[in-house]
């Protein structure tokens, strides 16, 4: 069902928003704790760490498309609250060109690479080979993770966060039966973990497609909304390709990270893997409310309401701040108790450096909370610049604390790097928000040139 989020109480638009979305988002976690589950119980450590050792390549690969197709339905959403169908329906076919060709051209590179890359990141000679098999799959199968990804933020953009829910509830289910009738059944190792997880995300996508040409008559593209309009094409890059561009630039930093934790050794790669699952599930609905918070503000900034736009954040910012306090202490004194569900027995010595992290990182989750809400708000109202330098002082901060702090600290000092990368990128964020903060109290031509960095679409947007 679609949300008008221009209209009613800001808190509760954004929490009734946020919640399926969440709960989507934990659906499709699920996707790959599954795998790292039942992958630990089935095929042991060394697996685990195949499996763990993959997570920073796939970030970096896959976070290009998938960021682009978020920032694709900026201007979608922008568009529905503006409430001109008829330019919606131009961005989406738009967006549906864009997003095939860089998911076919990302597909080609990155499995014909596969091997090189894992070879790059110095990935221990004893897991190399199931890290292949079990990545090259992925990679082979990057077009269906797009394509849901790219559904799901359109269905968003139009305020409906519910539909991808189902879909997500469905497969996920499907996906824990598929890996293990594909790694016991029928014995494909890790690479039927893969497997597994593609052919579940290919499944939600085609409910995505039926569910849409039934019922969204809104995302029905027509032949003349095809086109092939330049200026077009670059109204949807300039804001998709910064938000690819940002994943990107933070996934490097994340494979400095994951190179330093290959030198260290398959003990430090797997407590590593261990203990960010529970960290990816327990932060996930502050990367949630940031995800709601661009889909509130960029409809709004279609709609012009500027005064909703400053409630919205205020609000924002409350409910993640409170919920970083609460998981943090959390995490410092349970972490090491729960990252015990995906270490075998025998694994003390894994837990050992579970513990550490939690303990050097939980702290900080403040931050995060910050990183998270500012850039999605700040790119909801069409803002790249901000947010693409946020996530190059977050990429330089995480590569030095993986680098240099690892030398001095070894597998603390290469944890260090997340907190530092989330500090260095709050500057930037908390800077752009203070001054469009103060724009929004002022000229809104002024706003509109701050945020768009001189985009003439979204200047004609404020002053009209």
């Amino acid at each position: 069902m679609n949300q008008d989020m221009t209209t009613g109480r800001p808190f509760k638009l954004i929490m009734f928003f946020t919640l399926p979305m969440l709960l989507g988002n934990i659906f499709q976690q699920f996707y790959s704790m599954a795998d790292t589950f039942i992958v630990s119980q089935t095929l042991g450590m060394d697996a685990l760490a195949a499996v763990g050792s993959t997570g920073s390549i796939m970030f970096f690969i896959l976070g290009l498309a998938i960021g682009l197709t978020a920032g694709l339905a900026v201007i979608t959403a922008q568009r529905f609250g503006k409430k001109d169908e008829v330019a919606l329906r131009k961005s989406l076919g738009v967006s549906v060109i864009i997003a095939a060709v860089a998911s076919l051209l990302i597909t080609i590179i990155a499995t014909a690479n596969t091997r090189n890359i894992l070879e790059f990141m110095q990935t221990p000679p004893e897991i190399i080979d199931q890290a292949y098999d079990y990545l090259v799959v992925i990679f082979a199968g990057i077009g269906a993770t797009v394509m849901f990804n790219f559904l799901s933020n359109i269905l968003r953009a139009i305020g409906d966060s519910r539909t991808p829910l189902i879909f997500l509830i469905i497969t996920s289910l499907l996906n824990i039966i598929l890996d293990y009738v594909f790694i016991l059944g029928f014995g494909m190792n890790v690479a039927g973990a893969g497997y597994a997880t593609i052919i579940s995300q290919l499944i939600a996508s085609i409910l995505c497609l039926i569910y849409i040409k039934r019922y969204v008559r809104i995302l029905r593209v027509r032949k003349e909304d095809w086109t092939l309009e330049w200026s077009e094409y670059k109204a949807h890059l300039r804001i998709g390709l910064p938000y690819g561009f940002q994943y990107s630039i933070i996934a490097i930093g994340s494979i400095a990270v994951q190179m330093t934790l290959n030198q260290l050794g398959a003990l430090s790669v797997a407590a590593f893997t261990a203990a960010s699952k529970i960290d990816q599930l327990l932060t996930m609905p502050l990367q949630t409310f940031g995800v709601t918070m661009s889909t509130f503000t960029a409809q709004n900034f279609g709609a012009k309401q500027f005064d909703r736009i400053k409630q919205g954040i205020k609000t924002g910012l409350t409910i993640t701040l409170s919920y970083a306090l609460l998981i943090g202490l959390f995490l410092f004194f349970t972490g090491r108790f729960w990252s015990s569900f995906f270490v075998d027995e025998g694994g003390a010595a894994v837990l050992d450096l579970t513990e550490q992290f939690f303990h050097i990182q939980a702290p900080f989750y403040l931050f995060l909370a910050l990183v998270f809400v500012l850039r999605h708000t700040i790119q909801g109202l069409g803002n790249s610049f901000a947010p693409t330098l946020a996530g190059i002082m977050e990429l330089l901060a995480r590569v030095f604390g993986a680098l240099t702090l690892s030398q001095a600290f070894g597998f603390s000092g290469a944890i260090m790097a997340n907190p530092l990368a989330w500090i260095s990128a709050v500057i930037p964020l908390g800077s752009s928000y203070v001054f469009t903060q103060k724009l929004l109290n002022g000229d809104t031509s002024k706003l509109a040139y701050h945020l768009s960095i001189g985009s003439k679409e979204v200047l004609r947007m404020a002053r009209s």
